[in-house]
């Protein structure tokens, strides 16, 4: 099968664009589509990071440090874009005007006001296509749950619970990031750096919180700088929202929970749904596994477990009774975007990438989440807004 080749370039070097190179590379392990990316550039600020990429990825033609030098490179179609979130609305907005294709990493600008000059951008660029980062919904067990979203399968939902427990920093001694400072992550917190993967798959199911009422943790107070000396951590450590959703046919709750320090967890994303008829609940800590509880009235009240098979969104290699995981839900994500690059509202499956709406909701859900925090209220949300 002959393929469209996505000329993409990289700007941040860091963790996850090497995640990308990665995801490119095994693309042989997706067997029915007709597009690939190849990574033609690379751009990071410090020219050390960019070095893996010169060493490992064979198709990398250039390597900068402007990344505006890199914009202006003919050679290259879309943008992945994983920098701090103090420069998203800056490059992010140069990316679009160039006339590049962007991924970029959540949540799309600092604060409110950073994303809506994003947002700004993207209305002035409709032949630009701009998604949003976020892998887990890709997982055959959540694809599974939003097919029974679909299919109503729920009757009368009881509640909602979704969250994304990290857990990488209950170790004191842990090195401060940027993640810590609010001048690179932003007030929001484990919000922004977090929040995104939780609200994906709730708002594209159109449940969007009516209210928000927020407590918001600082666990770990300070922490070391790597020169001896202990800094303040600035940001909060996990969220938890309690929210109202409203549609035009029911209401429920919905529990929302960030959360960097998690004993005992390591990366588990999560969503549970409760309903009259139907209950489901999926988590990347059992992967395989995904949980329902059919209910007739009258009938027994049982929870049952069953192997999820390697069913992905686009068809690889892989055989049905292995186990699927973050890298392979990665490479769905990019296949996806690449789809639609290549096949615009014709992509292979339904299910595409985070949109830059779906990110702009979340600023909304944050920012109401910072002001219930302040003040100690359930702070109202009106969407006509």
């Amino acid at each position: 099968m002959s393929k469209t080749i996505i000329r993409f370039g990289v700007i941040g070097c860091g963790l996850m664009g090497k995640e990308f190179a990665s995801a490119a590379a095994r693309w042989c392990h997706l067997t029915q589509v007709d597009f690939a990316p190849s990574i033609v550039a690379v751009c990071d600020a410090n020219a050390s990071a960019t070095q893996w990429f010169q060493e490992n990825v064979p198709s990398v033609e250039a390597a900068y440090t402007d990344y505006k030098e890199l914009l202006a490179n003919p050679n290259i179609d879309a943008i992945y874009c994983a920098v701090p979130h103090n420069l998203h609305a800056q490059i992010y907005i140069d990316i679009i005007k160039a006339g590049k294709h962007l991924l970029g990493e959540k949540p799309f600008g600092i604060d409110q006001e950073a994303n809506s000059l994003i947002q700004q951008a993207i209305l002035e660029s409709p032949h630009v296509i701009v998604r949003c980062s976020s892998e887990f919904p890709f997982f055959p067990g959540a694809q599974q749950i939003a097919t029974w979203v679909e299919e109503n399968k729920f009757g009368k939902i009881i509640e909602v619970e979704a969250g994304f427990w990290h857990s990488s920093d209950l170790d004191p001694t842990k090195l401060i990031n940027w993640k810590r400072r609010t001048a690179t992550n932003g007030e929001y917190g484990c919000m922004g750096d977090l929040g995104m993967h939780v609200l994906h798959l709730p708002l594209r199911f159109g449940w969007k919180p009516q209210s928000v009422r927020a407590l918001l943790s600082k666990i770990v107070p300070n922490r070391p700088d790597g020169n001896g000396v202990m800094v303040p951590c600035e940001t909060w450590d996990n969220a938890i929202l309690a929210c109202e959703v409203q549609t035009e046919s029911q209401q429920f709750p919905m529990l929302l929970s960030t959360k960097r320090i998690a004993p005992g967890h390591a990366n588990t994303w999560f969503i549970r749904i409760t309903g009259t008829a139907f209950s489901a609940e999926f988590t990347t800590k059992n992967p395989k596994q995904v949980a329902s509880l059919p209910y007739t009235p009258g009938g027994i009240q049982a929870w049952h477990v069953a192997d999820a098979p390697y069913k992905s969104a686009y068809a690889t290699i892989t055989g049905g009774i292995f186990e699927f995981g973050f890298s392979d839900s990665i490479l769905q994500m990019w296949a996806a975007f690449c789809d639609e690059l290549v096949h615009n509202e014709a992509i292979q499956q339904p299910f595409y990438c985070a949109t830059p709406e779906e990110a702009g909701d979340s600023h909304i859900i944050f920012t109401a989440a910072l002001a219930s925090y302040r003040t100690g209220q359930t702070i109202p949300i009106d969407w006509r807004n």
